[in-house]
């Protein structure tokens, strides 16, 4: 507030007062003015985030649903209650994967019988789809199958009759996670419990490539369904999309995933 007086008024004559704008309410208005419109600001808020998932999911991890029973005691993924999987990248930035991993990966050509594109006919839409699934907002256009890695490059895996669980480099492997007692009756005449089915192997993993197997031995197409492949039913390992580390939903089986180390 800035008092002024006028000379020329008699004396006792009150002064007249006259207003100046405080500095604070000056910058409030010039702020205002400078104001990013709306149909500016929240395509850029869009964006950004969009950016940030596509960040995210390429780089850091994503979830996934699981379909089906494969897995189980481990994974749950039976009539459309299947677990919510959160499946990280950054591990193997580090490490390389391991026996005993439980890991999601696209299937190759002998695994994706029956696998059928879920994009549309339409390039407009197709292209829409495409978009949503580097954020996470479609699922991706692949056979994305999750396993535990049983044996990796170099190593020999087999199960035949009279061992005592599926061995790797003649050792059998810690089978403490699989599913007892199991889903189908097994054949005694072509196989053992111990095997999680029938007899197979040896089969020499090439280097570069991971042999893997379902915890639910009798109720998974698993390497051991394709050996007849190029690959000898193994997976390289440019086609792993992450570790399985947490289970998110449902609530009441929120937690880690086991990776024990499951080779002598």
């Amino acid at each position: 507030m800035l008092r002024v007086t006028n000379p020329n008024e008699p004396a006792g004559t009150p002064a007249q007062e006259v207003l100046q704008e405080a500095p604070e309410a000056e910058e409030r208005q010039a702020e205002e003015r400078q104001e990013t419109p709306w149909y500016i600001e929240i395509p850029a808020v869009v964006l950004l985030t969009l950016l940030l998932l596509f960040v995210m999911q390429t780089f850091i991890g994503r979830l996934y649903v699981i379909p089906s029973s494969s897995m189980e005691p481990t994974l749950h993924g039976a009539n459309g209650t299947g677990d919510r999987i959160f499946v990280e990248k950054v591990s193997y930035y580090f490490t390389d994967p391991e026996p005993g991993d439980v890991v999601v990966f696209a299937g190759t050509d002998s695994w994706n019988t029956g696998f059928s594109t879920n994009r549309s006919s339409n390039t407009f839409v197709r292209g829409i789809q495409e978009v949503g699934s580097w954020v996470g907002l479609v699922p991706k256009d692949e056979n994305t199958l999750v396993k535990r890695i049983v044996a990796e490059g170099g190593q020999t895996v087999s199960c035949q009759e009279g061992d005592p669980a599926v061995m790797v480099d003649g050792q059998p492997i810690d089978q403490s996670y699989i599913l007892t007692p199991p889903t189908y009756e097994v054949d005694d005449s072509t196989g053992s419990e111990a095997c999680g089915g029938k007899y197979f192997g040896p089969v020499e993993v090439p280097e570069g490539h991971y042999f893997m197997m379902g915890d639910n031995r009798t109720n998974s197409m698993d390497s051991r369904y394709h050996l007849g492949d190029e690959y000898q039913g193994t997976i390289p390992e440019e086609n792993l999309r992450g570790k399985v580390q947490a289970i998110v939903f449902p609530f009441d089986r929120i937690g880690g995933v086991a990776n024990p180390e499951i080779q002598q």
